[in-house]
């Protein structure tokens, strides 16, 4: 094979692998051209993330983006984390009706400082870029002025999210038109050969090509991952929406909370979220829908393959053990966390349940704990509570659950 020959066969290879699960490669011939020109010089691809650390923990569906940078990574292609400390002061108004509150600097390296730490879960330490934005403490308001004339108003208020803002009469701050500029300006200072980002953020992708252009460079490749859909089968994954699976959560809590997927979801997750070859994936979905397969024995299998990937072999075992011995059997857990309750919250034996949910530590809030009640996922002692103004009869030992996975052994006195 000659040498040409051979580099369009390592750039067809190549595709193969980036093009699982992209919703949309802007502009594919632009990636292949930018391969075979790495494979020819011997310069791996510049391939840029950015992510705002506007939130302390990172959930599964952030890592859809993170591992096709480590698919980049590993097929020799230089990876560049941008930390957005000073994009996440503005944030990022995408699918936004309203301003979003600005973080304090103090509450950006916070969050920055963990996500640092999570993300090295995913990608090699060794072979990632960690850069913050520093170019922008080093800009002056004349460098300020030539980025901002690098795109029209009129174009900016094309974005979907500003265009429904503008009609509904909801307010837009000119802080926000810069998001996109700012997130554009990291890829020239990177000189940036490809970005990825979830299809939520085609608009902003779109604009750093055009920025880069008026830079004097050759426009990045955007590369568009779908948004993970989280547990409850309906909305992106989200924390705020308490859909969503940590990347730190413990295995139990993983795994349990991958079983509680709706069954269309298992296909997605195992492409998305695993390494399974795509062979194997075509042929559980198969072979749930002819029944050879029940969709149980699949999510389980996906739950197990994800706390393998994150807490090992043995953890997802026992987290298996337990899930099978509780929710399949019907059987309480063996170690049941105890909580002792202060006198005065029990009188007559019984104790108000918003109350109990949060003195037990099962709920963060006492809003989260009526939440709880009104789903009907509260029970004590294995009776369901479904008023969330009750005042429970408890005793020492009664048994308190929240969800599937959530248990108290109360102890009194």
């Amino acid at each position: 094979m000659n040498a040409a020959a051979h580099v369009q066969a390592e750039v067809e290879r190549q595709m193969q692998v980036l093009r699982r699960g992209a919703v949309e490669i802007l502009e594919e011939h632009e990636l292949r051209e930018k391969l075979a020109r790495s494979l020819r010089e011997g310069r791996p691809l510049r391939v840029k993330l950015g992510m705002d650390p506007s939130a302390p923990d990172i959930h599964l569906g952030h890592t859809v983006v993170l591992r096709k940078l480590r698919q980049f990574q590993d097929l020799g292609h230089q990876v560049i984390l941008v930390i957005g400390d000073f994009t996440a002061r503005v944030g990022d108004p995408t699918g936004r009706k309203t301003t979003r509150p600005a973080l304090t600097v103090e509450q950006v390296r916070a969050n920055a400082r963990t996500y640092a730490d999570q993300v090295f879960r995913i990608l090699d330490p060794q072979r990632t870029r960690l850069v913050y934005q520093e170019w922008f403490e080093e800009m002056g308001f004349d460098d300020v002025l030539r980025l901002a004339a690098t795109y029209t108003v009129a174009r900016m208020l094309e974005r979907e999210d500003f265009k429904n803002r503008l009609e509904t009469g909801q307010p837009i701050s000119l802080h926000e038109l810069f998001y996109p500029l700012m997130q554009a300006y990291d890829s020239v200072a990177l000189e940036a050969d490809v970005e990825l980002g979830g299809t939520d953020q085609k608009f902003n992708l779109l604009v750093a090509r055009d920025v880069q252009r008026e830079y004097g460079q050759e426009p990045e490749v955007a590369l568009l991952m779908p948004l993970l859909v989280g547990t409850d089968g309906v909305e992106k994954m989200s924390k705020s929406l308490g859909n969503y699976i940590g990347l730190t959560d413990p295995p139990g809590e993983m795994y349990g909370k991958t079983m509680s997927i709706p069954d269309p979801l298992i296909v997605p997750y195992l492409e998305l979220l695993t390494d399974m070859p795509e062979a194997e994936i075509e042929r559980i979905r198969q072979a749930m829908a002819s029944g050879d397969l029940n969709p149980r024995d699949a999510k389980m299998m996906l739950a197990r393959l994800l706390v393998t990937q994150y807490h090992g072999e043995a953890a997802a075992r026992e987290a298996e053990e337990r899930f099978v011995q509780v929710f399949q059997r019907r059987e309480l857990p063996e170690d049941i966390p105890e909580v002792r309750l202060e006198p005065e919250m029990v009188r007559s034996g019984a104790a108000r349940v918003v109350d109990l949910l949060v003195a037990a530590g099962l709920v963060e809030s006492r809003s989260e704990a009526r939440r709880m009640v009104r789903q009907g996922a509260v029970s004590v002692d294995g009776r369901r509570i479904d008023d969330e103004q009750a005042a429970v009869a408890v005793s020492d030992g009664s048994v308190v659950r929240v969800g599937r996975r959530r248990f108290a052994r109360l102890r009194l006195g």
